[in-house]
């Protein structure tokens, strides 16, 4: 039986905080989204919480660009050791297991996806997937400060991801 408020008007808020989170999922209320009188999970800041998801977004793909990068590294370094290119064989898995470099590319990894999980915590999907894009428009800036060339095509590709962001990050990032 639901207990009405004493003015009638509708629920009435449970005192214990575990039963008001509680409350809301039982009646069908997704978890983590605020009802009317939910204060504990009402966005006092929405501001503050998009440039936060911003700021996620952002270090995420700091990271996973610095994992390829890094990684591309070490894998330069097992190509130069083996004196050929990796093959899944018993030689390029050693080679790769005990390269330095190459596990410091796993660990930004990692850590890229934690800091992910944090982006997929408060947005859909939809709305933050398309920002793992910038890991290539950062790693084309690195091979254009690295003095390699890069093609006027792939610059259009780069202002079409950038496009595509921007249009993306107009649009609610919750569904």
């Amino acid at each position: 039986m639901r207990k009405v408020r004493p003015d009638g008007t509708g629920p009435e808020t449970p005192s214990d905080p575990t039963q008001r989170r509680w409350s809301g999922i039982f009646r069908g209320a997704r978890p983590g989204h605020s009802d009317e009188w939910d204060i504990e999970h009402a966005d006092p800041d929405p501001k503050g919480r998009s440039l936060m998801l911003l700021g996620l977004i952002l270090m995420s793909v700091l990271f996973s660009a610095s994992a390829q990068i890094v990684l591309k590294h070490g894998m330069n370094h097992v190509t130069h050791e083996l004196g050929r290119p990796f093959k899944l064989d018993a030689a390029s898995l050693r080679a790769a297991g005990t390269s330095f470099w190459v596990w410091v590319g796993i660990v930004l990894f990692a850590l890229a996806a934690f800091v992910w999980l944090a982006v997929l915590s408060r947005a859909a999907l939809s709305f933050a997937y398309p920002f793992a894009g910038l890991t290539y428009v950062v790693i084309v800036l690195y091979d254009t400060v690295r003095g390699e060339a890069v093609s006027g095509l792939r610059w259009g590709g780069v202002a079409l991801i950038i496009a595509g962001i921007v249009l993306v990050s107009r649009t609610p990032s919750h569904s």
